[in-house]
């Protein structure tokens, strides 16, 4: 059998990063930069009031109480050149420019409120409330790196030095197809011999936890035929592609039936469990990645944690590599068939313990749901006693 880390090596290898785009803004969210950002001009680009209150000299503000004649109003947004002579004060609204020859503004909250005169009874130290020309940034300063990820505040720092759009990797658009005539959607009726299709709705999710964009294409049955055709239609579309079941030794697997014939997909056996039949190829003439993961739930959710993800990540311009790893001390006995390296489901504590949950079946999706984490048992262990040192992944 293939090891799991050969496997992952070889889908490493075959992917590619997404080509760059020139993005909006509104589609930038979870894109990777493939260009640094800086900022043409300081930021903020004039000194401005950081609360309402009064612009004053902080030189008129000696013998306390002072009363000082209020002269102009001034409000965020303002474009009129406006000054402070001694001895008297500007009422300044949060963000207006703060006028010249002043250099402090006075919280409203330390007057009385006045709008034709102002009574101050605090002391106002220079350069109190204003937010300083270039605070933030220096105009030519680099504020985003190659290789950022493009969450919220990334986007507002984009949209904040004036840029409209983009240089950055796109999501990757990911299909998610689920195989098998025994299949029926969630919310039908269950016929004898029937089950809920889930893996199409957990994977679909997991592709967007991942940073992707999911399509889930619902099921077909075990006809490779209508399987290819699926395939067909979704190929356009689609910079990667997501298959579940069809791929183990019985006598119907459709996905092994459409595309091994095809002499770009392999199936093999790799050495782990759950997970161990898996399929990994690249479909069209765009060699589209497709990843045939078998059926159980919690193996093909395993198999997109450890292969699939990483993918992912490379797709869109970052490391990619097995998932990361913690330590945690196991507190119960595990047992693992020789030979093949164990990915058990258990939940990790704050203290830094893990704890194996009940049902470690392939087709137990109840005990995966209430899991955070994988306990990682190596290939040439077959017992672990309670309270040894594991490997885990956070789920």
């Amino acid at each position: 059998m293939k090891s799991v880390d050969a496997h992952l090596a070889e889908i490493l290898a075959t992917v590619r990063p997404l080509a760059p785009l020139e993005l909006e803004l509104e589609q930038a969210l979870g894109a990777t930069l493939a260009e640094e950002v800086s900022s043409p001009v300081p930021l903020p680009p004039f000194d401005n009031s950081a609360m309402d209150g009064y612009a004053v000299r902080s030189a008129d503000i000696t013998d306390l109480p002072v009363r000082l004649p209020v002269i102009d109003d001034v409000a965020a947004g303002s474009h009129e050149l406006r000054a402070v002579g001694p001895g008297h004060a500007v009422r300044i609204m949060t963000g207006a420019p703060v006028p010249a020859g002043a250099d402090a503004v006075v919280p409203v909250e330390w007057t009385d409120g006045g709008t034709v005169s102002v009574t101050i009874d605090r002391p106002v130290q220079e350069g109190n409330a204003i937010r300083r020309a270039g605070e933030d940034v220096q105009a030519g300063e680099v504020v985003l790196k190659t290789g950022t990820v493009i969450g919220a505040a990334q986007l507002g720092i984009i949209a904040g030095v004036g840029r409209r759009r983009v240089l950055a990797r796109p999501r990757p658009r990911v299909v998610v197809i689920s195989t098998g005539a025994e299949l029926v959607e969630p919310g039908g009726q269950l016929a004898p011999g029937q089950i809920w299709d889930s893996n199409s709705f957990t994977l679909t999710a997991a592709v967007r936890e991942a940073g992707a964009e999911g399509f889930r294409a619902g099921s077909v049955g075990d006809d490779p035929a209508v399987l290819l055709d699926r395939l067909d239609t979704h190929l356009v579309r689609a910079d990667a592609i997501i298959t579940s079941g069809g791929v183990s030794m019985g006598a119907y697997e459709p996905v092994k039936e459409a595309l091994s014939p095809l002499g770009t997909v392999r199936f093999e056996k790799v050495a782990m469990q759950p997970g161990m039949p898996q399929g990994f190829g690249v479909l069209g003439e765009d060699e589209v990645p497709i990843f045939a993961l078998p059926g159980n739930p919690v193996s093909s959710y395993v198999s997109f944690m450890l292969f699939v993800r990483p993918a992912l990540a490379k797709m869109r311009g970052l490391p990619g590599g097995p998932p990361e790893a913690v330590t945690a001390y196991v507190t119960g006995p595990l047992r693992s068939p020789a030979g093949r390296r164990s990915y058990l489901r258990g939940v990790l504590a704050s203290d830094g313990t893990v704890s194996p949950v009940h049902g470690q079946g392939s087709h137990q999706l109840a005990a995966l749901a209430s899991a955070n984490a994988l306990i990682v048992v190596p290939e040439d262990v077959t017992e672990v006693p309670g309270g040894t040192e594991v490997e885990v992944i956070r789920l």
